[in-house]
């Protein structure tokens, strides 16, 4: 069904204007950092640590040598993609954060497929893996569209059962039938042969799905900002009745918005696989799906945005090892500090719009 272009005759407002917008907008996000970086200082003071040595090293084991650069690329590939994820559903008002179970599927698939037509060689392989972890992605997160438009319930709850039911599947066939026999310790689909290993990028210990994330994040930002699909898909999250009213389809818009988002995830999962593991296994459930919702919160879920706070947020994971091995700190203190992020980012949010609503009514 063509969707329908909405005019847009409103006159572009002044730049005052909109610096003050786009200062309000970020407001949250700035308060939610200031206030997780106060908690999380206090957290490592309690415990005997100096807070300023603490973040010396979160730098420095993120952000202070080309090594650590590398680590931090190699964490933020998945993550673009995760968080592409959440934000795009979002911008079509719905709000999934049951990617972690698209992007194991998806790798799962990838997996799968990758054995079948290894002989085909890479250049035929790739697409098609990517294709598959795509394709099981999308549609998994699309059944959680489908039950909020049809059955009306709730996407957020759907989508994060959706996600354990997945992580049960991968586990069930990982260990029965697409099981490696020789995988003894640890449970895992057949390995692909080297020849598919995705290759790393020139000069760099990082692979090509970090590129392929930001591609993706940046054709999703234009076609959001930049076409009539785009501003249909907005136009439905942003005021269902209005959308209806001029004629949008908007169960269509809303569950594929779902699926373009779980199909990222399921990419993701695909690129572990091809890039890094090699196979599916118990080490694709990172929780990539789960950072993925803080990442699209604090970008405010714009796709482009996406990609540099996927950067801050794989800098800091990247950090963990080092804080255990200079001060003894468990590598998951910084799941703590995400942890603080996240909620302080969450209660930001809220409050920003209780002011909003007041303002409003006023």
């Amino acid at each position: 069904m063509p969707v329908p272009s909405p005019s847009l005759s409103a006159p572009v407002p002044p730049l005052n204007d909109r610096l003050w917008h786009l200062a309000d907008a970020l407001a949250p996000v700035g308060a939610a950092l200031a206030i997780a970086v106060a908690l999380f200082s206090v957290a490592v003071g309690v415990a005997g640590h100096n807070p300023l040595e603490v973040w010396a090293l979160i730098f420095r084991g993120g952000f202070g040598d080309a090594f650590a650069w590398q680590n931090t690329l190699q964490r933020a590939a998945p993550l673009i993609l995760t968080g592409l994820a959440v934000a795009i559903p979002a911008q079509a008002g719905r709000v999934i954060i049951g990617s972690e179970g698209a992007l194991v599927l998806g790798g799962l698939a990838a997996a799968a497929l990758g054995v079948v037509v290894a002989k085909s060689g890479a250049w035929v392989a790739w697409p098609l893996m990517a294709m598959a972890g795509a394709l099981a992605g999308g549609l998994w997160i699309a059944i959680a569209g489908w039950l909020r438009e049809w059955r009306e319930v709730n996407e957020t709850i759907s989508s994060l059962l959706l996600s354990f039911i997945a992580i049960a599947l991968f586990n069930q066939m990982v260990e029965t039938v697409l099981r490696d026999p020789g995988s003894l310790n640890k449970p895992s689909t057949q390995p692909l042969p080297e020849a598919l290993m995705l290759p790393t990028l020139p000069g760099l210990d990082v692979h090509w799905g970090l590129v392929l994330g930001a591609v993706v994040a940046l054709l999703c930002w234009a076609v959001l900002r930049l076409t009539p699909l785009g501003l249909a898909i907005r136009v439905a999250g942003g005021n269902v009745r209005a959308a209806k009213g001029v004629g949008l389809p908007v169960a269509t818009l809303t569950i594929g918005a779902c699926a373009v988002g779980g199909a990222c995830a399921g990419l993701a999962g695909a690129i572990e696989v091809a890039a890094v593991h090699g196979s599916a296994n118990a080490s694709l459930i990172a929780g990539y799906g789960y950072t993925g919702i803080l990442i699209a919160f604090a970008a405010r879920f714009s796709p482009a945005a996406v990609v540099p706070v996927a950067i801050l947020v794989g800098g800091i994971a990247a950090s963990g090892s080092l804080l255990q091995r200079r001060l003894g700190l468990p590598e998951a203190s910084v799941t703590v500090l995400l942890g603080f992020a996240f909620v302080a980012l969450i209660g930001c949010e809220a409050l920003r719009g209780r002011v909003l609503a007041r303002r409003n009514r006023g």
